[in-house]
């Protein structure tokens, strides 16, 4: 699948099922956003910018305590639901723009924090956002990076891959903890902090978030409990009457900065 459908594929997905990004609780609350806050050493005085903000939970969250926020998505549809969200909530220094997280229509150095949280598996080219992401960040400011990651055996890796794509064709790739490590490096960020988080996946919820017929529920399900016990052991799969109910994945949370050299 070439890059342009690829992201064609995340607008039609995240078009059809964009209240769901507001409304999902793992989306909207989560150990790893108030991690995320805690961690951010905000002072009042910043510009953030949030990368594909989703139901805009972080831009939400953020907006409190900095000067600006610009919320960035690829979807329009998203756009709508995150503006209205945040502004229902009083938030007033919000701006939000149609952009693509690999083309940041930014200039250089113009941002103190860039967040993105759970997003970058949709990516095709994560490396160009980590670079654009490097770029837009002035001289000693942060990023603050989410997103669900895949284990370090391949095996493991394969199997998370392959039925988060089953449920999700806007699915790319959840990376590996030491890829996204190298990545940031490799481009000049220096990590400062990292944190991982277990994630309870309940099979019923994470289908309908991207409304899946009940037959591709089935299959998906048959193709998790046929898993060998080893896959089945490490993401903790749940069943009960030989279907799914629940599984275990896990995110990490990195901050790095861009260091004055």
């Amino acid at each position: 699948m070439n890059v342009e459908n690829t992201k064609a594929n995340v607008q039609a997905q995240f078009g059809k099922n964009a209240q769901n990004y507001v409304t999902s609780k793992t989306h909207a609350k989560g150990e790893d956003l108030q991690k995320l806050l805690a961690i951010s050493s905000f002072k009042g005085g910043e510009h953030c910018l949030d990368i594909a903000t989703g139901g805009g939970h972080v831009a939400n969250a953020v907006a409190p305590l900095v000067t600006e926020v610009t919320a960035l998505d690829l979807t329009t549809e998203i756009l709508k639901v995150a503006r209205e969200f945040i502004e229902s909530n009083g938030h007033t220094n919000v701006k939000f723009v149609q952009g693509d997280a690999e083309k940041l229509p930014f200039d250089d150095e113009c941002f103190d924090v860039v967040t993105c949280r759970i997003a970058a598996h949709h990516f095709p080219n994560v490396l160009a956002f980590i670079k654009e992401a490097f770029r837009v960040i002035k001289l000693e400011g942060t990023l603050l990076f989410i997103d669900n990651v895949a284990p370090e055996n391949n095996d493991f890796d394969s199997f998370y891959n392959k039925i988060e794509k089953d449920r999700d064709r806007s699915h790319h790739r959840a990376w590996k903890k030491s890829e996204w490590i190298k990545m940031l490096e490799q481009t000049g960020f220096e990590i400062d902090e990292s944190y991982r988080f277990k994630k309870l996946f309940l099979f019923s919820t994470w289908c309908e978030m991207m409304k899946l017929e009940e037959e591709q529920q089935v299959n998906l399900s048959d193709y998790i409990v046929g898993a060998p016990k080893e896959v089945q052991d490490k993401f903790r799969i749940n069943i009960k009457d030989d279907k799914v109910e629940s599984f275990m994945g896990e995110s990490i949370l990195i901050k790095a900065i861009k260091p004055l050299i």
